[in-house]
C-alpha cells in the first residue's frame, strides 16, 4: 500500500491548526501559495501576524522535523511571508513572528512549538 504523502501532510497540518487555536492563535489561512513557494499556516497570536511552518517525522532517520527548516527553507518562508505582507497591504510597523511546529512520532506523536524560530532572511 502506497503512502499518500500530501494526505498526510494535510491531517497534520488540521491537527496542528487546531492545537494553535486551543491555545491562543486566530488561523487566517492555510497553505497560502503564491509563486514563491507556500506558507503552511498564516495566524494571529498576541499582537503579532505568525507565519508558521508545519513540519513531520513519524522517526528520525532523516533527522528531527524542526532541522527540516534549514536557512534555505527560512530563506522561502520570509519572501513569501514579504509577498503577503505586500498584497494584504500590511504596513512596516505590522509585528511579524516565523513559528515552527514540529511533530514526532507515529501514533502518539509530540508536539513542540518554537515561536520566533527565525528572523526575515534575505
Amino acid at each position: 500500500m502506497q503512502i499518500n504523502k500530501r494526505q498526510i501532510g494535510a491531517d497534520k497540518e488540521a491537527f496542528v491548526c487546531e492545537w494553535l487555536e486551543k491555545n491562543g492563535y486566530r488561523i487566517l489561512e492555510r497553505n497560502f501559495r503564491c509563486r514563491i513557494g507556500e506558507i503552511d499556516i498564516v495566524a494571529r497570536e498576541d499582537g503579532y501576524l505568525v507565519f508558521i511552518e508545519v513540519k513531520y517525522r513519524s522517526h528520525n532517520v532523516n533527522g528531527l522535523p524542526e532541522e527540516a527548516v534549514d536557512w534555505r527553507k527560512q530563506r522561502v518562508i520570509s519572501r513569501v511571508a514579504l509577498y503577503y505582507l505586500r498584497r494584504f497591504g500590511y504596513g512596516e510597523s505590522t509585528p511579524v513572528r516565523f513559528d515552527v511546529v514540529a511533530l514526532f512520532g507515529e501514533k502518539d506523536f509530540s508536539v513542540s512549538l518554537y515561536q520566533n524560530a527565525f528572523e526575515f532572511c534575505g
